[in-house]
């Protein structure tokens, strides 16, 4: 009866250490949810306000900072387009039809192999194609007043008189992503924001960068039949932490936000869809 009474209290004891170490010893998923969609009434915004906006979406529902960022990625950066704009309109392998940097920053947004900076070509193509999808469709899919706001922003950042008008005559309303509060119920009354991982490809953005399920990106790695090659702990790890492992002829630009974006069931959806691609 002692011996089993010692063997209780040692499982018990084990287990107590195992459920302390698994609360407060691993790191916890704790994540905001994504971007919900708020109407916005174009008619009662200021300038000021529209840049905001303008700065909101392309921080956000854009992506645009998922390339056109300081750590050397797959896009030029934005901050001087006063000083390019008109080298690029004169230059020979321009295609398109823009007269002044208002039309030019739609034109790439929109039809962005219209002119493509040297180095920044999708691969083969001789710089001669974008890998810059078309904001207007996919999972991006900024609508025109959502595309003006952030020409606005990028006049104003690049040091330029914003030359814009805010659009009056346009049916949709711009949409902002705005945060929404965590539940603070326990992780019981946490209800999931993505139904599939489909879903979360789609809202998130993945296929802006990726080749993956119907979307055709082609900045970062072809995802399509990843589950050839890496396991479900690899695929883990490159979501939570993306620099920690970068595939060959690729360059370090996926920012570290999906463990913060996702919950662990959803993470590990993906995972388990990802690795699914056979």
């Amino acid at each position: 009866m002692t011996q089993f009474l010692k063997i209780a209290g040692f499982s018990l004891l084990v287990i107590s250490l195992f459920a302390t170490y698994s609360n407060l010893g691993i790191p916890q998923i704790k994540p905001a949810p994504p971007p919900s969609q708020e109407s916005v009434d174009l008619s009662s915004m200021d300038m000021d306000s529209f840049i905001s906006l303008g700065e909101k979406i392309y921080n956000t529902k854009g992506t645009c900072t998922l390339c056109h960022n300081e750590l050397g990625g797959r896009a030029p950066m934005l901050d001087n387009l006063g000083e390019v704009v008109s080298a690029r309109l004169e230059d020979a392998g321009y295609k398109g039809s823009a007269a002044n940097v208002v039309d030019y920053i739609v034109e790439s947004m929109n039809e962005p192999s219209a002119y493509v900076v040297k180095g920044f070509g999708k691969v083969g193509t001789n710089d001669q194609e974008s890998p810059m999808p078309d904001v207007r469709s996919g999972s991006i899919g900024l609508s025109e007043a959502e595309t003006l706001a952030i020409v606005a922003f990028l006049q104003d950042s690049s040091g330029l008189d914003v030359s814009i008008e805010i659009p009056s005559n346009v049916e949709e309303v711009a949409e902002v992503p705005e945060e929404v509060p965590v539940s603070t119920g326990g992780q019981g009354s946490q209800r999931a924001k993505y139904a599939s991982a489909e879903e979360i490809v789609a809202i998130l953005g993945c296929g802006a960068c990726h080749k993956i399920a119907e979307f055709e990106g082609a900045i970062g790695p072809d995802l399509r039949l990843i589950g050839q090659s890496r396991d479900a702990e690899h695929l883990r790890q490159s979501i939570l932490d993306p620099n920690a492992d970068i595939t060959e002829g690729f360059v370090a630009m996926m920012p570290p936000i999906y463990g913060d974006q996702l919950f662990a069931s959803e993470l590990e959806m993906l995972v388990e869809y990802m690795a699914s691609l056979k």
